[in-house]
C-alpha cells in the first residue's frame, strides 16, 4: 500500500485542482476566442450589409440623374460614379453568406450598369429616345434592388440566403443591354478662410463665449480638437460645444432632448434659426432646404452675395419645434469657405437663356439663378441653378457653369410634407 504523507497528499490536491482550473480557463477562453469571432463575423457581415445597401441607393440615384442629363461630360462622371459604386456593390456582397447562390442575374446588372452608361458618354452622339428608356429600365431594376436588400441601419435576415433567391429569380427576366442638404461633402477639404491670421484665445475666453452662446452652465472642457479647425470643446452632459482656437468662433454645437408636441411652423423655426444666427454676425444667408424629424427642424442655410447664392457658405441649425430653441448648430461650413471680405465674381460669359439651352429637353425649367458651387478639385464654379420638373412630375435641379455651358451636377428633389431633400 502507497504511503503518502499528510502533507504530500495536499500538495496533490493542490495541484489537481490548479492543473483542473487551467484546463477550465483554456476551455472557456477557447469559448470565449470562438464567440468573439462570431461576433466579428457577424459585425463584419452587418457592415458589409449596410455598405450593399448604401451603394443600391446611390445607384438608383445616378441612374435616374443620367435620364436627366442634358451632356455627355456629366453623363461621363455619372458613369465613373456607377462604376466605382457598383465595384463596392460586388465587394461588399463577396463579404456575405451567399457561396451556395449562383448569382449570375444581379452580377450581370451590376456589371452592364456601368459599362452600358460609359457607352453612352463616349459615344458622342445625342442621347437618342432608345438610351433613355433603356436607362429607365435600369433605373427600375436599381429600385427593386433598393427595396429587396436590408435597410442600412438593420441587421440582415435569419436566412440571408432566402432574400437573395427572391432578388435574383427578379433579375432573371431582366435584358441583356448594349448600353446623390447639397455639396456638404466638399467644405471641409480647405484651410478655413475664417480663422487665417486670428489669433488664438485661452480656454477660459472659449468657454465664457461657449457659456454665453448657448446659455448652458456647468460646462466643463471635454476634449481639444486639433487639425485645420482646433478646437476647445466644452460639454454639460447635455449639449456639447466647439469653439475655435483661432478667433474664438462657433464650430459646432450638439444637443438634443425630446420634443413631445409641434407648436410652431417650419417657418417660425426658420426665423428661430435666423435670428440666432445673426446674434452669432451671421447675416448674409438665405434658407435653401429644411426637414422635420421626432419634432425637430433642420434647417439649411448658404451665404449669399447680392443676388448670388453661395452654395459653399454652409450653416445648419436644428430647432425644437414646441419651444423655438436651437439645439444644435454646424457652422464649420462657413468657417471654411466665408470670405468676410466678400467674394471677387466676375459677370457671367452665358447669360441665363444660354445656360438655359444646355438643360436637357427632357425637363422643364421653371425658375433660375446664379450660384457658386464647389468642384472637386476645392475650387468654385460660378452657375446657373435651373429648377426643373420631369416629365412624370419629379423636381430636379441642373446646374450649367456660367462661363462655360458645362453641365456640372443635377440635384433630385424630395419634397413631402417634412420639408425638402437634395440627393
Amino acid at each position: 500500500m502507497l504511503n503518502i504523507s499528510k502533507r504530500a497528499f495536499v500538495r496533490i490536491i493542490a495541484f489537481t485542482a490548479s492543473i483542473i482550473t487551467v484546463l477550465l480557463i483554456m476551455v472557456l477562453t477557447g469559448f470565449a476566442e470562438a464567440e468573439q469571432v462570431k461576433l466579428e463575423l457577424r459585425n463584419n457581415q452587418n457592415r458589409a450589409a449596410a455598405e450593399l445597401s448604401r451603394s443600391f441607393e446611390n445607384i438608383k440615384n445616378t441612374l435616374l440623374k443620367a435620364q436627366y442629363s442634358g451632356s455627355h461630360e456629366f453623363l461621363n462622371e455619372l458613369a465613373v460614379r456607377l462604376g466605382n459604386d457598383t465595384a463596392a456593390a460586388k465587394a461588399n456582397l463577396a463579404q456575405l453568406p451567399l457561396s451556395d447562390l449562383n448569382l449570375v442575374n444581379t452580377n450581370k446588372f451590376l456589371s452592364q450598369v456601368g459599362n452600358y452608361a460609359k457607352a453612352l458618354a463616349l459615344g458622342g452622339a445625342e442621347i437618342s429616345a432608345e438610351d433613355r428608356e433603356n436607362l429607365k429600365l435600369l433605373y427600375d431594376y436599381a429600385v427593386l434592388l433598393t427595396e429587396q436588400a436590408w435597410d442600412s441601419g438593420g441587421e440582415p435576415p435569419p436566412d440571408v440566403t432566402d432574400g437573395f433567391k427572391e432578388l435574383e429569380d427578379t433579375f432573371a427576366e431582366y435584358p441583356m443591354l448594349i448600353y446623390d442638404g447639397p455639396f456638404s461633402d466638399h467644405i471641409m477639404q480647405k484651410e478655413p478662410l475664417m480663422l487665417i491670421g486670428a489669433g488664438i484665445i485661452s480656454e477660459e475666453a472659449a468657454l465664457e463665449k461657449a457659456v454665453r452662446i448657448s446659455g448652458a452652465q456647468g460646462l466643463t472642457l471635454l476634449t481639444e480638437e486639433d487639425g485645420r479647425m482646433a478646437s476647445y470643446v466644452f460639454a454639460d452632459g447635455s449639449r456639447t460645444i466647439a469653439i475655435t482656437k483661432a478667433g474664438g468662433h462657433l464650430s459646432y454645437m450638439l444637443g438634443y432632448r425630446a420634443v413631445e408636441s409641434e407648436r410652431i411652423s417650419a417657418s417660425q423655426a426658420t426665423r428661430a434659426a435666423k435670428i440666432y444666427l445673426e446674434k452669432l454676425g451671421v447675416t448674409e444667408i438665405i434658407e435653401t432646404y429644411y426637414e422635420t424629424r421626432g419634432g425637430v427642424c433642420i434647417i439649411n442655410f448658404a451665404g449669399k452675395q447680392g443676388d448670388i447664392t453661395l452654395y459653399t457658405d454652409l450653416i445648419k441649425v436644428a430647432v425644437a419645434m414646441d419651444t423655438g430653441e436651437i439645439l444644435s448648430v454646424d457652422k464649420r461650413g462657413w468657417l471654411v469657405n466665408h470670405n468676410p471680405n466678400g467674394r471677387e465674381i466676375n459677370e457671367p460669359l452665358l447669360s441665363a437663356e444660354q445656360a438655359r439651352a444646355r438643360v436637357s429637353p427632357f425637363l422643364t425649367t421653371e425658375s433660375a439663378r446664379l450660384c457658386i458651387i464647389p468642384s472637386d478639385g476645392m475650387n468654385e464654379r460660378l452657375c446657373y441653378e435651373f429648377r426643373c420638373v420631369s416629365q412624370d412630375g419629379r423636381q430636379v435641379l441642373v446646374y450649367i457653369n456660367a462661363n462655360t455651358g458645362r453641365e456640372e451636377q443635377i440635384f433630385l428633389l424630395e419634397i413631402s410634407q417634412n420639408g425638402t431633400l437634395v440627393v
